[in-house]
Protein backbone atom coordinates (compact mmCIF):
# COMPACT_ATOMS: atom_id res chain seq x y z
CA UNK A 1 0.00 0.00 0.00
CA UNK A 2 3.04 2.28 0.08
CA UNK A 3 3.07 2.63 -3.71
CA UNK A 4 0.53 4.62 -5.65
CA UNK A 5 -0.61 1.99 -8.17
CA UNK A 6 2.46 1.28 -10.31
CA UNK A 7 4.07 4.72 -10.11
CA UNK A 8 6.53 3.78 -7.40
CA UNK A 9 8.30 1.24 -9.60
CA UNK A 10 8.97 3.44 -12.64
CA UNK A 11 12.59 4.03 -13.50
CA UNK A 12 14.27 6.36 -15.96
CA UNK A 13 14.18 3.80 -18.76
CA UNK A 14 10.47 3.20 -18.41
CA UNK A 15 9.70 6.93 -18.34
CA UNK A 16 11.73 7.46 -21.54
CA UNK A 17 9.90 4.59 -23.28
CA UNK A 18 6.52 6.02 -22.25
CA UNK A 19 7.54 9.48 -23.49
CA UNK A 20 8.60 8.04 -26.86
CA UNK A 21 5.30 6.16 -27.21
CA UNK A 22 3.31 9.31 -26.38
CA UNK A 23 5.37 11.27 -28.91
CA UNK A 24 4.70 8.67 -31.59
CA UNK A 25 0.98 8.50 -30.84
CA UNK A 26 0.25 12.22 -30.68
CA UNK A 27 3.06 13.77 -32.70
CA UNK A 28 5.15 16.81 -31.87
CA UNK A 29 2.47 19.35 -32.75
CA UNK A 30 -0.37 17.78 -30.77
CA UNK A 31 1.44 17.47 -27.43
CA UNK A 32 1.45 21.22 -26.61
CA UNK A 33 -2.26 21.39 -27.49
CA UNK A 34 -2.92 18.37 -25.29
CA UNK A 35 -1.03 19.91 -22.36
CA UNK A 36 -2.83 23.22 -22.85
CA UNK A 37 -6.18 21.45 -22.70
CA UNK A 38 -5.17 19.55 -19.57
CA UNK A 39 -4.00 22.79 -17.96
CA UNK A 40 -7.31 24.50 -18.70
CA UNK A 41 -9.19 21.52 -17.29
CA UNK A 42 -7.18 21.57 -14.06
CA UNK A 43 -7.69 25.35 -13.72
CA UNK A 44 -11.46 24.98 -14.20
CA UNK A 45 -11.55 22.18 -11.66
CA UNK A 46 -9.67 24.26 -9.08
CA UNK A 47 -11.96 27.24 -9.72
CA UNK A 48 -14.99 24.99 -9.22
CA UNK A 49 -13.65 23.59 -5.96
CA UNK A 50 -12.84 27.09 -4.72
CA UNK A 51 -16.36 28.21 -5.62
CA UNK A 52 -17.85 25.32 -3.64
CA UNK A 53 -15.63 26.13 -0.65
CA UNK A 54 -16.78 29.77 -0.79
CA UNK A 55 -20.44 28.65 -0.94
CA UNK A 56 -19.95 26.38 2.06
CA UNK A 57 -18.33 29.20 4.04
CA UNK A 58 -21.23 31.51 3.16
CA UNK A 59 -23.75 28.87 4.25
CA UNK A 60 -21.90 28.42 7.55
CA UNK A 61 -21.95 32.15 8.29
CA UNK A 62 -25.64 32.37 7.37
CA UNK A 63 -26.61 29.59 9.76
CA UNK A 64 -24.55 31.01 12.63
CA UNK A 65 -26.05 34.47 12.14
CA UNK A 66 -29.63 33.11 12.33
CA UNK A 67 -29.12 31.39 15.70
Amino acid sequence: MNHLLFLGNLGTGEIIIIAIIVLLLFGGKKIPELMKGIGKGVKNFKDGVKGLEDDIKLDDTDTTDKK
